[in-house]
C-alpha cells in the first residue's frame, strides 16, 4: 500500500493534536497551576515602577525613541552616565608636567 506522504503528515498532525490538547486542558483547567496576573505598581519611587521617556534620534528633526526602564534600571544608567563622564573629564585634566632634566 503506498500512501500519500501529505496524508501521513496529516495523520501524525491529528494523533499529535489529540494526545496533548487534553494535556494542555488539563493544566488550565487547575486554578492552582494559572499564574496570577502581577498587581500593577502605583508608588511612582518604588524601584520595580517602570517609567519612560521620549529621546530624540540623532540626526532626525522628527522622530524620537521611547525609552522605558524600571527606576532602579534609570539609577543605575545614570550611575554609569555619571561615571563615564567623571572619567572622561579626570582623563583630559592638564596635570603638573614633569620635564625630564
Amino acid at each position: 500500500m503506498n500512501f500519500p506522504s501529505h496524508a501521513l503528515i496529516f495523520g501524525g498532525l491529528v494523533a499529535t493534536a489529540l494526545t496533548v490538547s487534553p494535556a494542555i486542558a488539563a493544566d488550565t483547567d487547575n486554578p492552582e497551576v494559572q499564574t496570577k496576573k502581577p498587581k500593577k505598581i502605583v508608588d511612582r519611587r518604588h524601584p520595580d515602577y517602570v517609567r519612560c521617556r521620549t529621546e530624540p534620534i540623532i540626526g532626525s528633526l522628527a522622530r524620537k525613541r521611547r525609552v522605558c526602564m524600571t527606576n532602579k534600571e534609570w539609577a543605575a544608567y545614570n550611575e554609569t552616565g555619571s561615571r563615564n563622564s567623571k572619567e572622561f573629564v579626570e582623563d583630559n585634566q592638564p596635570g603638573f608636567m614633569i620635564t625630564p632634566n
